[in-house]
């Protein structure tokens, strides 16, 4: 990924999320995303668990959608990107 302003980079991922699985609501904590790891602790909480077995399927996809709304664009090479567009459900 690459922020269309700055220029920076930043890795992005569109399958199941394995780091989400193991430490669970840290993961947007340490990505810099620090309100939405605090609602992912408050519905773990409230579910008792249960919110965790399901994040780790959906948390890369809607991570990286937050990350294409705030500027960033797929920055790898086209067989890729073809593959993240089609995964995040995103149309030419």
């Amino acid at each position: 990924m690459r922020h269309s302003r700055s220029g920076l980079l930043k890795s992005g991922y569109v399958n199941y999320c394995w780091t989400y699985f193991f430490i669970g609501w840290m993961v947007p904590i340490v990505r810099g995303e620090i309100g939405i790891g605090m609602l992912h602790l408050a519905l773990t909480f409230f579910t008792f668990g249960m919110f965790q077995l399901i994040m780790p399927f959906l948390y890369n996809k809607q991570y990286m959608t937050r990350l294409l709304v705030d500027g960033w664009k797929l920055h790898d090479s086209e067989e890729l990107n073809e593959l993240a567009k089609l995964k995040l459900g995103i149309e030419n």
